[in-house]
């Protein structure tokens, strides 16, 4: 059994590996622009960006890990899927992402107009900045010590520390909805929580937050599932509690100036309420918060390739992952966010119906599972391919589908696929559900 302070330790640690620098950048970007509908907005935005993920570390729990769970859509997929996961959460995306993220805020804001744009320099950042990822990766069991007690409670004080001068000092009134967000602004909300990629990464982080768990002396299979459960619902309250902060602060100041993207408007909130010092505080801010998330990832995609190709341990697979991430994030940021999106875009829909039926536990046939994974795959690839290389030629033929201007329209092709795959099974006499031989 667990005690009360492991568990809050464990959901503490859990919250730290989900909150990056995007955790960060798009609530308050949000809150800007969403303006007077900024509640609506963040509604959206936490059904994807707090909801799917608790369901989702709530769905591996249930079905005891990520491999069981897509191994009941089929062993290829429960191959495939993962690994592209992975993949995209770890070094392809994710953590470069955070990288570059952690130099634009915590380190270029510093260096002299005539090296700002060198890219040496962000070659020795991420140098300084991986290594220091990496050092702290090789001990995974020192995790809950490292972010529970230590990296987490930081990041909150610091941010109750702004929303508290925010709250002395008002930074002004919210103002009108600009943009998407003036006539679609929950739709809007609960497509920008994509970004986040927290839904991906709580399939990514059960396996740490079981070993924790069993590392805690936890032996029993129903009860780590239950602890994780807690843990998971834990982290999500406390992002919830902050991207309601965040939010706020991002429209209580959009009447100071203009700004690009959260980063900018975060710079404009920490520039009036602490002067030249808030700077350097949201320089510090991101860089634990990117440096969290990276060490989460580094540890669960070890774990991961250690399993699927043993004959490289654990740091052998930690030192790869961490110069692939180095390789990538000298990229830098625009070219991978330009990447991220569309990959997101494919695979998002896809990790979403999968969460939603594990839930749904052993009452799901295999044929539910297969078919609403194959439906929601075609239309979440198409409009990939749609809106990336074929400049919109299918728009007229996908717009019949509902939603598909909110941005959700997998959600028909899953729910077909849903009701096809449970007339399968009743006409085949199907068991409620069958693990599928890997």
């Amino acid at each position: 059994m667990l005690k009360k302070n492991e568990l809050i330790f464990i959901s503490f640690m859990l919250f730290s590996m989900f909150f990056g620098a995007g955790n960060l950048i798009f609530p308050a970007f949000l809150g800007r622009s969403a303006g007077e509908d900024v509640w609506l907005s963040l509604a959206g935005f936490i059904t994807t960006a707090v909801g799917l993920p608790i369901l989702g570390v709530l769905a591996v729990a249930k079905a005891g890990s990520f491999h069981t769970l897509a191994n009941r859509v089929h062993p290829f997929f429960a191959f495939l899927f993962p690994l592209l996961i992975y993949v995209s959460i770890g070094p392809g995306l994710a953590i470069p992402r955070a990288g570059s993220i952690a130099y634009e805020m915590g380190m270029k804001p510093f260096l002299p107009e005539t090296m700002m744009n060198q890219p040496v320099m962000l070659g020795v950042y991420t140098v300084v900045f991986f290594s220091l990822t990496l050092w702290l990766s090789l001990q995974p069991s020192k995790l809950v010590d490292r972010f529970g007690k230590l990296l987490t409670p930081l990041l909150l004080i610091m941010i109750a520390l702004i929303f508290v001068k925010s709250l002395i000092t008002p930074m002004g009134a919210f103002t009108e909805a600009t943009g998407a967000y003036q006539n679609n602004s929950f739709f809007q909300g609960f497509m920008d929580g994509y970004l986040t990629m927290d839904a991906l990464a709580a399939l990514v982080f059960g396996i740490v937050v079981a070993n924790t768990i069993r590392a805690k002396g936890v032996k029993d299979t129903k009860l780590v599932s239950k602890y994780m459960g807690f843990a998971g619902l834990g982290a999500g309250i406390l992002l919830a509690s902050i991207y309601t902060i965040l939010g706020f602060l991002g429209a209580s100041s959009a009447a100071l100036g203009e700004a690009e993207n959260g980063a900018q408007g975060l710079t404009i909130v920490m520039n009036q309420l602490f002067g030249g010092i808030g700077i350097v505080l949201l320089g510090l801010l991101f860089t634990l918060a990117c440096l969290c998330v990276c060490i989460g990832l580094i540890i669960s995609c070890s774990q991961y390739f250690t399993n699927l190709f043993p004959k490289l341990s654990y740091k052998k697979w930690a030192v790869i992952l961490a110069l692939l991430s180095l390789l990538v994030a000298n990229l830098g940021l625009n070219q991978i966010l330009s990447i991220s999106v569309p990959i997101l875009g494919a695979i998002y829909p896809i990790a979403v119906v999968l969460i939603l039926l594990g839930l749904a536990g052993n009452r799901v046939s295999h044929s539910v599972y297969l078919v609403a994974t194959i439906f929601t795959a075609v239309f979440s690839i198409t409009e990939t391919m749609n809106t990336t290389f074929l400049n919109g030629m299918l728009n007229d033929i996908l717009g019949t589908i509902p939603l598909y201007e909110q941005g959700v329209g997998w959600i028909l092709p899953a729910i077909v696929g849903v009701i096809i795959g449970a007339f399968i099974k009743k006409t085949s006499n199907q068991p409620d559900h069958q693990e599928v031989a890997a």
